[in-house]
């Protein structure tokens, strides 16, 4: 079963918790005026996985997916650190308003648990840097396993990021922040370095919901169950996100995905629809071929 995978999502209670104090104080430190900055797309773009999105005759995935989501979360680069040649070449399939978000490479997070990475986090750096002004905010996703004894290597790791090219964290393991000492103590930290705390929303690891923002940006990485309340669950964050853009949000940025990838689009497209009405903004509403709610499940 994938991560945060459940055989019965309808017995799990999806309610989103109440907000972490320091997230208001965050807000209020760095919260200005103007309307927030909005990214929401997919993990992918292949038609593989996003079954139900592309026309048929769709000659470009990714050009055509540029012209109906404004950003996707990349997986990819988890993989495989792509050649500069490759990375122009999807540079230029997408609009001037286009965003990638590429996850570090496994070599730094998984194979090294950020233990001796300067050379395999330059070799990442090197290649999503061509991405120039449409690339987002990277993000680092730690093992589930990667405990707080190595909090010296998230320390060395953050502090050594470099300038000028934003970074999430996502941390699995529960001690990050059920451990109150922990917690404070990464939370600063990741404050200090401007570095947003990624909130995960899985079925199966209600626990990641710490709700508690280190920076003004909401970088939310939802997983679907591929089930009816994949819906309300998502209403329910269009409510928080309203209610953080009038503490002062400036950047949201939001991934759908499901365990089975195959509509993620549709949920988007609600989420998307939802969020225009309550923000005020005016994001396009990906089209898809055979959608409505009865279609998912």
């Amino acid at each position: 079963m994938k991560f945060g995978g459940v055989q019965d999502p309808g017995s799990i209670d999806f309610s989103l918790p109440d907000d972490h104090p320091g997230t208001s104080n965050v807000l209020s430190k760095k919260g200005g005026d103007s309307d927030p900055e909005i990214f929401v797309g997919c993990a992918k773009w292949n038609r593989k996985d996003l079954k139900n999105f592309y026309p048929k005759g769709t000659s470009d995935e990714l050009e055509y997916y540029g012209s109906q989501f404004n950003s996707v979360e990349m997986n990819a680069t988890f993989y495989r650190n792509f050649p500069e040649d490759q990375v122009r070449e999807w540079y230029n399939k997408v609009p001037d308003h286009f965003r990638f978000f590429p996850k570090i490479n496994q070599r730094v997070s998984h194979f090294k648990w950020l233990n001796g990475v300067e050379e395999a986090r330059d070799d990442f750096i090197d290649s999503v840097v061509h991405f120039e002004e449409k690339l987002g905010t990277v993000f680092l996703q730690l093992r589930g396993k990667f405990r707080p004894k190595f909090f010296d290597r998230v320390v060395t790791f953050i502090e050594g990021w470099p300038d000028g090219i934003p970074l999430a964290a996502e941390f699995r393991h529960t001690d990050w922040f059920n451990d109150p000492d922990v917690a404070g103590d990464l939370y600063q930290l990741l404050e200090e370095n401007n570095v947003a705390n990624v909130i995960v929303d899985t079925a199966g690891r209600r626990d990641l919901l710490h709700m508690r923002l280190t920076n003004n940006e909401t970088f939310v990485r939802y997983v679907g169950a591929n089930h009816p309340t994949d819906f309300t669950r998502l209403d329910e964050w269009v409510q928080r996100l309203k209610s953080w853009t009038d503490q002062g949000l400036e950047h949201i940025h939001f991934f759908v995905h499901q365990n089975d990838e195959r509509r993620s689009p549709e949920l988007a497209a609600h989420f998307i629809k939802n969020l225009n009405e309550k923000l005020g903004s005016d994001l396009k509403v990906p089209n898809w071929l055979d959608g409505g709610q009865q279609g998912l499940f």
